[in-house]
């Protein structure tokens, strides 16, 4: 069983509704289990700013799939959802799953990086992965996650974000 983090993040559509439905997904899978979420983020758009704000978090998740195998699932997932595969980056989006890190795997391809390239230098990754996790290394830093956000170059606006459960 790996520990897996996955951000997950979305700034079209019922963003709330999009990124319930993305965990409601992964658990249906039996080889995914033990799903743990942050709390919901309001974040600024990076790169493009021409754009709504996303709303974001970071799960923990307990996984005997391979990290190709869940990559799979995601990119399903993704497209249930309606993102478009073939969208150009940074484009505004209805769902977006990224792998941050899966255990002790390290992998460098074409198609998957973990852990997650950008990770440590995203405000909206490492403010809810310091929620769950922190004070744990991240892999290949030697930094804690906590750190890691302390000293994060990013300046954007990730504050909570209140769910209003009357409407």
């Amino acid at each position: 069983m790996n520990k897996v983090y996955l951000s997950i993040g979305s700034n079209l559509g019922d963003r709330e509704s999009n990124i319930a439905s993305s965990i409601a997904m992964l658990d249906s899978f039996d080889e995914i289990t033990n799903i743990k979420s942050s709390s919901f983020y309001k974040t600024e758009p990076l790169f493009n700013e021409n754009q709504p704000y996303f709303l974001n978090i970071v799960i923990e998740i307990s996984t005997t799939l391979s990290p190709f195998n869940l990559l799979d699932k995601i990119k399903d997932i993704e497209n249930m959802l309606g993102r478009d595969l073939k969208r150009e980056k940074n484009q505004p989006r209805t769902i977006d799953i990224d792998i941050i890190f899966f255990g002790n795997t390290f992998i460098s391809t074409k198609e998957l990086e973990i852990p997650h390239p950008g990770s440590i230098f995203r405000k909206f990754v490492l403010k809810p992965l310091s929620e769950l996790i922190p004070n744990e290394i991240f892999p290949k830093t030697g930094v804690k996650v906590v750190d890691l956000l302390e000293k994060c170059p990013d300046t954007s606006v990730v504050e909570k974000y209140i769910i209003d459960k009357k409407a």
